[in-house]
């Protein structure tokens, strides 16, 4: 179930902020510092949806308050994925205040978002929206960043559901049938599981005549954010491809990738599309906004 609470504060911006379940579990600290923040300065009500459902319904009822992400990189993309889903992506900005271990909060560091629940919690209170750009594929997904293909990457996603700490993740991966068994990631251990075809806008990039190593594909970041292209890299033996487009599809007979460093699959065909200035995000009113 999830809960709501209505702090007794008062802000110009009312605030609904979504907790990842697993944020109290690994930072607790944290996410109380930046509760007690954005309490002090705004209207807040405070939800923990524990599955996509309550986190729809939560998201469909919130009003006029803004969506604060309280967790991690998934707990951003999951809110994204529901906004892109209810045809509201754009229509305000979202906020994040990161919580998670190093390695979930890449994607969080890489937009700009302060490392620390203080500076976040103040960026969300006064910071400037900046439009952003989203990768969405074909079977309903989003990626902040960016996707990787590999050539062994249906086994070795396999190997690392089991280490999935936060509970969206799971939670995500059993409502889009994602989660690897052990038959799914025998039968990908084969040479066909590196063959794949990619186009980029329609230009041939890489056949299923030769096995593919990785498939790198990502949302431009610094000056060349928002231009509304992806870069993607095919690495093969003895070869290496580069090129920017605003789609790119790859079929194979069955490969897992990465969203943002979290494991899908395995599918047999994938459309990427940029979706340019999709969403906004709350960053340090010092930082440059287009």
């Amino acid at each position: 179930m999830s809960s709501l609470s209505t702090p007794a504060t008062g802000g110009p911006e009312p605030l609904l902020l979504l907790l990842d379940p697993a944020a109290r579990q690994t930072d607790g600290e944290s996410v109380r510092i930046a509760k007690d923040v954005l309490c002090g300065g705004a209207d807040v009500k405070v939800a923990y949806p524990e599955s996509p459902s309550e986190l729809d319904r939560v998201l469909s009822h919130r009003g006029r308050r803004r969506p604060v992400v309280i967790g991690s990189d998934l707990a951003l993309q999951r809110v994204l994925q529901a906004l892109h889903r209810q045809r509201e992506l754009g229509a305000d900005a979202v906020g994040m205040v990161p919580v998670g271990r190093v390695n979930e909060l890449a994607a969080a560091r890489a937009l700009g978002v302060p490392a620390e629940p203080v500076p976040a919690a103040r960026a969300v209170l006064s910071g400037a929206p900046r439009k952003l750009d989203l990768l969405v594929d074909d079977g309903g997904g989003v990626a902040l960043g960016g996707v990787r293909i590999s050539g062994s990457g249906a086994r070795r996603l396999g190997g690392r559901t089991g280490g999935w700490r936060s509970l969206w993740a799971k939670l995500a991966a059993a409502e889009q049938g994602t989660v690897l068994t052990k038959s799914a990631s025998d039968t990908t251990k084969s040479e066909h599981s590196s063959r794949l075809r990619v186009e980029a806008d329609g230009r041939l990039l890489a056949d299923v005549d030769r096995p593919v190593r990785v498939v790198e594909v990502a949302l431009p970041v610094g000056e060349a954010a928002g231009e509304g292209v992806m870069e993607i890299v095919v690495r093969a033996p003895g070869a290496l491809v580069r090129a920017r487009a605003a789609t790119v599809s790859v079929v194979g007979r069955g490969f897992g990738y990465e969203a943002d460093g979290h494991p899908v699959g395995p599918v047999r065909a994938r459309t990427w599309t940029v979706h340019p200035g999709a969403w906004g995000l709350l960053l340090p009113a010092t930082q440059p906004t287009v």
